[in-house]
């Protein structure tokens, strides 16, 4: 119950760089002498619609909203009942603030404890939408970062990855264990120095969604990147960046794809250019091979307009995706395997379905040919939350957005209904839960942070195709939590929000003699399973419970590392949420 005081005016968005309030949250136990409160850090959208939650306080006690400015109460109202919320194991309600719609800045109070000031205006997210998509060129390997762009986080170019070795599980005839291969540029995958397939396909299929979807939010927004102003939306020159490095990791002799360019162990905590130990690409993989096949036909399809910026670049894209799938054919079930002498990541995957899925999806979509349906049709599943292990979702989430490609009715329903179920069925998880989130204690893994946020991305897909505000709304929620409306009250991206993460497991940041952390990075966030115990040795978790597991270390890869495919959804539900709430 609510209901809004007069005297509303418009207010000035101030800088979020404010004193952290007294505390609310951070340990396992909450404060027992007044309510802990918890809102998004950077604001809210004036058509947005908007939620505090409180824990600590009893059903019916009284809010009100007050105005910074001068104190006024502009809205005022009831807190419901609480409940628990099994991830954070504390009893807490959300409050409905959907009616305070004028711009401005404000704070809720409850039993004389106010909220971190939170702004209601347009543009709230600008910032963090540029900074996210900004991160990476920040990640680019290969390349010096010079000051015009990078500020004072400019670098020294490292790993140029122009003299490559084959690794002995890489052979073959035509390249033999010890040939010298160059496969330059890409995305530095996490807080490592090292390159994945399989990790950049989720990575680059989201950045290249974000356009799809949001072409408009996307076409005239420069970063800063040297490629700025050259014609070509910023967003398309970053993913080229990445997209490249993915053409040098095919096999020209048979189409096949290795699954990674690594080092055989995990570079010490330096910067780039100090880094010198040899590279090599490493196996052939079904996986990858799927993986380089569905991103490059949806890329064929992205950058088909922009020839006269890169000629020829949509044919060569199809032909090699076309390549890796009849490698993928003849190969259906050649899973990673970590060599022996090789300790990097290995985004090992034993379910290829979902990758068969896909690329006959993004196949189909390109060329239209009735085989890579059938294709799809054999493979696919009901879908899921998407990860760089479960892709099957793009599949079904790629043929919604082109279903105008289908051949019937029926077919477009069928694909519409896989969509809508799974977003419908998140929805009705968030409207359960005191914290309006679809977060339950086991999506509390590693890069819990991009599990919500990709939660968020599967209830866009379901607003784009059915227009329920209802899914519109939840997937708000999802990025509220990520920005601050947590029980930690932290917001995980660093830079952007007033509680940020300052000591994030990533290279860079930890090696550059900078306080500040790399900024427009998405900490992994919250993860129970505390894989990293060993190496936090001394460091101590607040709590094992779900949502609590959290610390800002840079020992902590286990929850605060960052990694670039945790960062797409981030940029694509910055540019969604105010692209969607426009309308």
């Amino acid at each position: 119950m609510f209901r809004i005081l007069r005297g509303i005016l418009p207010g000035v968005v101030l800088s979020a760089a404010l004193p952290a309030l007294a505390a609310s949250g951070h340990g396992g136990a909450p404060s027992t002498d007044a309510p802990a409160i918890f809102v998004n850090q950077l604001g809210f959208l004036p058509e947005a619609t908007k939620a505090a939650v409180v824990e600590g306080a009893a059903a019916g006690t009284r809010f009100e909203v007050v105005r910074e400015t001068d104190g006024s109460v502009v809205l005022e109202g009831e807190l419901p009942a609480p409940a628990t919320w099994p991830a954070s194991g504390r009893p807490a309600a959300a409050v409905d603030l959907g009616a305070l719609r004028a711009p401005g800045r404000y704070r809720l109070r409850v039993q004389g404890r106010e909220s971190d000031p939170f702004p209601v205006a347009a543009g709230v997210y600008d910032a963090l939408a540029d900074a996210a998509l900004k991160g990476y060129y920040f990640s680019r390997s290969g390349t010096a970062l010079a000051p015009a762009h990078a500020g004072r986080h400019a670098r020294a170019a490292g790993h140029p990855d122009t003299e490559v070795e084959v690794h002995p599980s890489a052979a073959s005839a035509t390249r033999p264990a010890g040939s010298v291969i160059s496969a330059p540029g890409g995305w530095y995958d996490a807080g490592d120095y090292n390159k994945y397939v399989v990790n950049s396909g989720i990575t680059t299929h989201t950045l290249l969604a974000a356009w799809e979807d949001f072409p408009e939010w996307f076409r005239d927004r420069e970063l800063g990147i040297p490629e700025s102003g050259n014609g070509v939306p910023d967003l398309l020159d970053e993913a080229w960046w990445n997209l490249r490095w993915m053409l040098a990791m095919q096999d020209p002799h048979d189409g096949g794809v290795y699954h990674k360019l690594t080092n055989l162990r995990f570079d010490p905590i330096v910067m780039p250019d100090q880094a010198h130990e040899r590279r090599y690409v490493v196996q052939k993989s079904t996986a990858a091979a799927l993986d380089l096949a569905a991103v490059m036909a949806q890329a064929a399809r992205v950058y088909g307009p922009f020839d006269a910026q890169f000629p020829g670049l949509a044919a060569r894209m199809r032909a090699a995706a076309e390549r890796a799938w009849e490698w993928a054919q003849a190969h259906p079930d050649v899973l990673y395997r970590q060599p022996a002498d090789v300790f990097t990541g290995a985004y090992g995957d034993a379910k290829l379905d979902d990758e068969f899925a896909w690329a006959a999806a993004e196949l189909f979509v390109l060329t239209g040919e009735a085989r890579y349906l059938q294709a799809f049709e054999r493979h696919a599943a009901p879908p899921g939350v998407p990860s760089w292990a479960d892709v099957g979702a793009l599949a079904w989430t790629t043929l919604a957005r082109h279903r105008a490609r289908l051949p019937d009715d029926a077919w477009r329903t069928r694909v519409v209904e896989a969509v809508t179920g799974l977003a419908g069925a998140l929805v009705a998880r968030a409207q359960a839960s005191p914290w309006r989130l679809a977060m339950q204690s086991e999506d509390f893994v590693w890069g819990s942070s991009a599990q919500a946020l990709n939660q968020g991305f599967v209830m866009v897909q379901g607003y784009r195709l059915t227009g329920d505000r209802a899914l519109l709304d939840a997937a708000q929620s999802q990025l509220d939590y990520v920005l601050g409306r947590n029980p930690l009250g932290v917001s995980f991206v660093t830079g952007h929000g007033l509680r940020t993460p300052r000591n994030i497991h990533h290279r860079p940041s930890q090696a550059d003699g900078i306080d500040d952390p790399v900024p427009g990075l998405l900490s992994g966030g919250p993860n129970p399973r505390q894989q990293d115990l060993r190496d936090c040795e001394g460091v101590a978790y607040p709590s094992s419970l779900p949502a609590l597991s959290w610390i800002d270390h840079e020992c902590s890869y286990a929850s605060n590392e960052v990694a670039i495919n945790w960062n797409a959804p981030l940029v694509y539900m910055a540019a969604a949420i105010p692209a969607l709430t426009a309308r």
